[in-house]
Order: C-alpha cells, then structure tokens, then sequence
C-alpha cells in the first residue's frame, strides 16, 4: 500500500497512462479532494454537471507518489468512472 501521508497540496494526480486527472486540494480521510479548478478537466465528458465543483477519488486508487505527481493504477478514463462528487 502506498504512503498517502506523502501527498500534498497542489500535487498533480495522473493516470496510470500518464493522462492529467486532476490537482489536489487535500486529502480527506481515504479521498483525495481534487481542486474545482481542474477537477477531471481533460477528461472527456468532465463537462456540463461535473464542472465548477469539487471532485473527490479514492486512495484506494493510488499507485505511486512521486515528486509532484500522485499516479493511479487506473488510466485517466477509467479513473473518472471512480471519481465522486
């Protein structure tokens, strides 16, 4: 299991396919919030209802903390069907 207490404010979380999923805001509890700024904002289909607001993911979901980068084990697209609300 990765060491979440590594992540941290503004940290960029990708996909496992490398793929811009969001920017952290914090971390609450077992959820990573994501910033409303870019919450899911390259992801296709992130739009409409989805946007302006924040995200939270798992960190369940959480392969590897690195540098400024939190990487997924899910790629971007799969990891959006993760995110909630």
């Amino acid at each position: 299991m990765t060491d979440t207490s590594q992540i941290r404010e503004h940290m960029e979380v990708i996909g496992a396919d490398g793929v811009h999923v969001g920017t952290v805001d914090k971390v609450e509890g077992d959820r990573i919030k994501l910033t409303k700024k870019d919450s899911g904002a390259e992801i296709e289909g992130a739009e409409g209802a989805h946007a302006g607001h924040h995200h939270f993911i798992s960190t369940g979901l959480v392969a590897e903390v690195e540098g400024d980068q939190v990487r997924l084990s899910a790629t971007a697209a799969n990891a959006q069907t993760f995110i909630e609300e």
